[in-house]
């Protein structure tokens, strides 16, 4: 149960004087429903996370002639006379005074009646907004604020400057955010501090409340930066909810026994010998680690993180073994059908080499096929099932499902991965990425796991060449491709995002391969999101075989296809893209043995921070100092491309500013389990005040109490 004390903060927008539902509607737009975005009503909390963005500084307040155009200025002015328009169309303007000049107050579909009555001539009145100079004279259009002398203190401020959307104005939003603060209890004072006073004292932070209030009332630019105090405790005490969440689940896995897997080594020994390479050091590090966590009697919850190419699939597969050859079946769950048959694909032969089943089950599947798979999971006929989300519906049960392999994690909530432990008994979780994760990041959404990094590429990969062309040179980069086709090569060109886009995406792939089929021909291919699985896959093979040989696609290729003759990728406005996918691009290059190549083809002129990511895609190939970089320039909540329903949303942390401030969080969060994992001790109410606050319900769920 929520505590009491957050019932104000958690009652809808409507709950707050002049809210009605149209405004309701917009701030949930602005803002979104509950930490996750859910899609519902959005809360009086969700108004208190969005901290202004900007300032306007109404503290200049000049005689009238003295007053610098451009500036926001508040004067202190006399009403002199009121000029009516005779079109309507023209602007009504409002003639005013002071002991040192006239300034001309303009108003476009102006309101006489309003304007008389907020106005009036001959009297005096504060007004505030930005002056300009129009044909030598001083006006003010649409002043911000019209109020009479005693006003002009309050006037004469510092106003916050909000994000704002469509039926939203910024006067409404700070009078409903205004509103919004004083719903907010002292939570320091009467449900406890949750952050040790020690630790605030060497911060200077201020209390939770005085913090919230001063993070909406900046005074001047500084206020507005993530290293402020105000910003930086409640960035703090976001960062310990999320570490202390991820505490409780780990706590949850380790409560639960696991059953201890020791495999004979059989299977993984026959696999082996069928591989044409030997594993790198890290690869076996790797296996190492796996190993010795299905052979302990806790659950293992694992995640195993490699770069393109670093041969993640092998290093899944003898985990998988290892849980057949304990008398179990294993699965691989993929984010989506090409990756899943991608998997197929390279596990197949190589479980037919250590004679162990290995089904596929997607939502291509229907029928009879379909009864026919599922029935083989059932019985423990098929011992390995590889698939998509069709894996943890609720006609598929395992006869003993012992290991959940789940590949791109970040594509999937948490609950996925949980959906698909519960198949079993005990479940062994192993999770694999190939989207390298800065530390800090790896803190927030992968907390509750322990983490195996692949960091060699294996034997005889060549580093990929990268350069930097404008599209002006597009007709020089098609007749290159010619030429590399006429050398037998296999090229991919893939389209632009187009304002995250999915339909204008694939009409930028569509022109592309038109006007590509007019000059190559038949060996020209598509691929995008759009097509129906088996054409995809058509398309797919085509390439492979080399009866296709350019491949005009969009990033459905981004993550897990392997045509290893592939050697060329041309990426068109390879500035819309961020460091992470452009570094997944690029590594669907460069798995075989010739010299390859990346084209980065850039429209011009060319912004800071997108200069900066093509230069370091130049640089290096390293994705583990790539994502570093990403998270430096675009922040984590951009970090993975579009936003991933694993992971966090933060609304007040920015993990490139707060690195050193999750580090002490997860000090701290540790510490607390350590001493108290139900948290029931002394002052431990605050902390789980601190878990509802920012909606951590499903961990406080995990507490033997509740």
């Amino acid at each position: 149960m929520r505590p009491e004390i957050l019932f104000p903060l958690f009652k809808p927008l409507t709950g707050l004087a002049g809210v009605g539902p149209r405004i309701a509607r917009a701030i949930t737009r602005l803002v979104g429903g509950g930490m996750d975005g859910d899609g519902g009503e959005a809360h009086i909390v969700d108004l208190l996370w969005r901290l202004p963005t900007g300032i306007i500084d109404r503290r200049y307040a000049p005689d009238v002639a003295d007053a610098e155009p451009g500036r926001v200025a508040t004067l202190s002015i006399t009403v002199d006379k009121h000029r009516k328009p005779a079109n309507k169309r023209l602007p009504y303007k409002v003639i005013c005074s002071d002991k040192s000049g006239r300034i001309t107050l303009v108003f476009f579909h102006g309101h006489g009646d309003y304007l008389t009555r907020v106005l009036p001539e001959g009297q005096p009145r504060v007004v505030s907004g930005r002056v300009e100079l129009f044909a030598n004279e001083l006006q003010m259009t649409h002043p911000d604020h019209i109020g009479k002398l005693d006003e002009k203190e309050k006037l004469q401020s510092v106003e916050p400057v909000y994000p704002l959307t469509n039926g939203l104005s910024l006067k409404v939003l700070g009078r409903v955010i205004r509103a919004a603060l004083k719903c907010a209890p002292d939570l320091g004072r009467d449900a406890g501090e949750w952050i040790d006073a020690a630790f605030i004292a060497r911060q200077t932070w201020p209390g939770w409340l005085e913090a919230l209030l001063a993070a909406h009332k900046p005074a001047d630019e500084a206020d507005l930066f993530p290293t402020a105090p105000a910003r930086e405790r409640l960035a703090y005490d976001e960062l310990l909810a999320n570490q202390l969440a991820l505490g409780l689940v780990r706590l949850n896995m380790r409560r639960v026994r696991g059953r201890a897997l020791r495999g004979t080594g059989e299977l993984a020994a026959k696999v082996r010998n069928a591989l044409p390479f030997s594993l790198t050091g890290s690869q076996e590090s790797a296996v190492e680690e796996i190993a010795r966590d299905q052979a302990s009697d806790d659950r293992m919850l694992r995640l195993l993180q490699g770069d393109v190419g670093a041969g993640k699939t092998v290093v899944a597969l003898l985990a998988m073994l290892n849980a057949v050859e304990a008398g179990g079946q294993a699965a691989l769950m993929a984010p989506t059908e090409i990756l899943a048959r991608q998997h197929l694909a390279t596990l197949r032969p190589l479980c037919r080499a250590a004679g162990v089943s290995c089904v596929l089950l997607s939502g291509r599947e229907k029928g009879q096929a379909r009864r026919e798979i599922i029935e083989a999971i059932k019985s423990g006929r098929a011992a390995i099932a590889v698939g998509t989300h069709a894996l943890f519906q609720d006609d598929v049960a395992f006869n003993d499902l012992r290991l959940a392999v789940i590949d791109e994690q970040h594509r999937f909530g948490v609950h996925q991965r949980l959906t698909l432990a519960s198949k079993g008994r005990a479940v062994d979780v192993l999770v694999m990425t190939a989207t390298p994760i800065p530390r800090t990041l790896m803190l927030t959404a992968y907390g509750d796991m322990d983490v195996s990094k692949l960091t060699e590429k294996p034997a005889g990969r060549k580093p990929v060449d990268t350069r930097i062309l404008p599209l002006e040179r597009l007709g020089e980069v098609t007749a290159a491709v010619g030429r590399a086709l006429a050398g037998g090569a296999r090229v991919y060109w893939v389209c632009p995002l187009v304002d995250q886009s999915e339909t204008l995406d694939l009409t930028a792939a569509e022109e592309r391969f038109d006007a590509l089929k007019k000059i190559f021909g038949p060996i020209t291919g598509i691929v995008h999101g759009r097509m129906k699985g088996k054409e995809r896959d058509q398309a797919m093979a085509a390439f492979a075989a080399g009866d296709i040989r350019l491949l005009v696609a969009t990033t459905v290729i981004e993550v897990g296809v392997d045509v290893t003759e592939a050697s060329v990728m041309v990426i068109e406005h390879a500035e819309r893209f961020g460091l992470a996918q452009l570094h997944q691009l690029r590594g669907r290059i460069g798995r075989g043995m010739d010299a390859s190549t990346c084209l980065l083809l850039y429209a011009s002129p060319l912004g800071e921070t997108a200069a900066a990511r093509l230069k370091i895609m130049r640089r290096t190939d390293d994705g583990f100092k790539i994502a570093e970089e990403d998270l430096k320039l675009r922040g984590a909540g951009e970090l993975l491309g579009t936003r991933q329903s694993g992971m966090p949303e933060f609304r007040l942390a920015d993990l490139a500013a707060h690195g050193e401030l999750l580090a002490a969080a997860r000090d701290q969060a540790a510490l607390i389990l350590a001493g108290d994992p139900d948290l029931t001790g002394p002052g431990k109410e605050a902390l789980r005040t601190l878990l509802y606050l920012f909606e951590r319900d499903a961990a406080v769920r995990f507490l033997r109490s509740g």
